[in-house]
């Protein structure tokens, strides 16, 4: 039996060696193989939105419904006009701590044990949160369990509980979140990064302490939820499998009625300026054997009409066949990975960052290589190639921002809640293809700012040779130990 079994793997052997010197497999290969620059690709499909219905009810909540009958799932997004930005400098994590609970802490009806059990049964989703600059809730289930689903996320919007064991547990989750905020390399440099051009006591870069938690109470939370969640400042998007018209009648009997008695909070946007315009920031970790460095400056927002010649500029930098990645990667071979990105904001402005990780050896040289391809781009324009290469990048994922209904949807909300135009996304796809090679070097000229250039590297300062004082005399040392609780709590 072992030499049948050995003659028939022999006999296979041989027939694969035959076949694959034979014309057979030499037709089906390739002959000339082109390189990934010499590819032609058809033109992307034109994007058009969906048919879509917008309303509002009587109480100020606007509504968006998109039909979508492909699967029989239907799911729902709302926003609300709130921010961690608004909550008080002595308590931050307000805002984190009311958009978890809204979800967690179970509602007025359905106590948190109860909620979680309704929903596993029916593999449905209610989710809840506040970011920086906006709160929000979502659901997600089958066609089939639509009106059991809506009614518990109505719920959790108008009537969460806030139960007090569920706030002390999810204050305890966040002081863990303190306590492990100096594990990860990469987080440490977004977040100082953040602080040196914000400001550390800035609305967008400030992060919770064991103070600032400890400065929350239950009444807090609830009086956050009531000031910031209400009707008039809600958008309500719901896509699926859905009939319209008593989708619109199941809206009205959930949220019709839904009033508040509070007044409506300031919504003023706070300001951001930078607060760092030059210098070489450090932290210390002995344990790393790289660094990683983030380098930049305060940039603008995206209604800027610059905006689209700097996506391209973005474009000409970026991945692999940006020049970061040939220079700095593949010819250097100083980094790991590289980026420079203009990135802005809706309604704040964002941030120019540069960066990327290298070995503790080369950070200097790839500090200086990147100052030198800023500066190469601000002072010559791009390539035939290059300009075509980046816009086309930008374009043909353009079809990808409108895979799915939903991803048109929650542009749609989004541009309305920051006050952008239903259009702008054409408008902004409209203005890459009319972007040429002097309104790159334009752009790059006036937005990209070396005199304005603010340093963070974090690494292990003894394996960092040549120094970084071979930049700049003074490198300023910084602090990221945790503040401990104030006596009498623990973390």
């Amino acid at each position: 039996m072992k030499q049948i079994k050995w003659l028939a793997i022999a006999i296979f052997i041989s027939l694969f060696v035959i076949l694959a010197n034979s014309d057979l497999f030499a037709s089906a290969a390739p002959k000339d193989p082109k390189h990934y620059t010499e590819l032609e690709f058809s033109e992307p499909p034109e994007v058009t939105l969906p048919d879509y219905e917008k309303y509002q009810l009587a109480n100020g909540l606007t509504v968006y419904l998109i039909e979508d009958h492909e699967f029989p799932l239907v799911e729902g997004t709302a926003m609300f006009r709130t921010g961690s930005r608004f909550e008080p400098a002595e308590k931050v994590g307000l805002a984190s701590l009311t958009g978890n609970l809204m979800r967690s802490g179970g509602t007025q009806q359905h106590p948190a044990a109860q909620l979680n059990q309704l929903l596993e049964q029916r593999a449905a989703s209610i989710e809840t949160g506040i970011s920086r600059t906006s709160g929000n809730a979502s659901f997600n289930c089958l066609t089939a369990d639509l009106d059991t689903v809506f009614n518990l996320f109505a719920e959790v919007i108008q009537t969460p509980a806030f139960a007090q064991d569920k706030f002390n547990l999810e204050k305890q989750q966040m002081k863990g979140s303190i306590a492990r905020r100096n594990d990860d390399p990469g987080e440490i440099a977004d977040r100082e990064f953040k602080q040196l051009i914000y400001g550390e006591n800035s609305p967008y870069a400030r992060v919770s302490e064991y103070e600032t938690l400890t400065n929350i109470a239950q009444e807090d939370v609830r009086d956050f939820y009531q000031r910031y969640v209400r009707p008039e400042q809600m958008l309500l998007g719901i896509v699926g499998d859905f009939d319209s018209k008593q989708m619109r009648d199941r809206i009205a009997k959930a949220f019709g009625n839904w009033e508040v008695s509070t007044p409506e909070p300031n919504y003023d946007i706070p300001p951001a300026e930078q607060a760092n315009t030059e210098g070489i920031h450090f932290v210390q970790q002995p344990q790393l054997s790289q660094s990683y460095v983030e380098m930049g400056h305060i940039d603008g927002t995206l209604d800027n009409p610059d905006y689209p010649a700097l996506r391209v500029l973005n474009g000409s930098l970026n991945g692999f066949g940006g020049t970061l990645y040939n220079e700095l990667r593949s010819r250097q071979g100083l980094a790991y990975s590289v980026y420079g990105v203009w990135d802005a904001n809706y309604d704040y402005p964002g941030m120019f960052i540069a960066g990327g990780q290298t070995s503790s050896p080369t950070t200097v040289p790839f500090i200086k290589s990147m100052e030198a391809e800023i500066q190469q781009v601000r002072e010559t324009p791009l390539s035939d190639d290059q300009l075509q290469y980046a816009k086309e990048s930008i374009l043909n994922s353009f079809i990808f921002n409108f895979e799915q209904p939903s991803q048109t949807l929650s542009r749609l909300m989004r541009y309305q809640y920051y006050g952008y135009p239903s259009d702008f996304i054409f408008e902004f796809q409209k203005g890459v293809k009319e972007t040429s090679k002097e309104d790159v070097q334009r752009v790059a000229n006036t937005y990209l700012q070396p005199e304005k250039m603010v340093k963070l590297v974090v690494g292990n300062r003894e394996n960092i040779n040549p120094p970084l004082t071979e930049l700049e005399d003074n490198i300023t040392t910084v602090d990221i130990s945790i503040p401990k609780p104030m006596s009498g709590n623990k973390p």
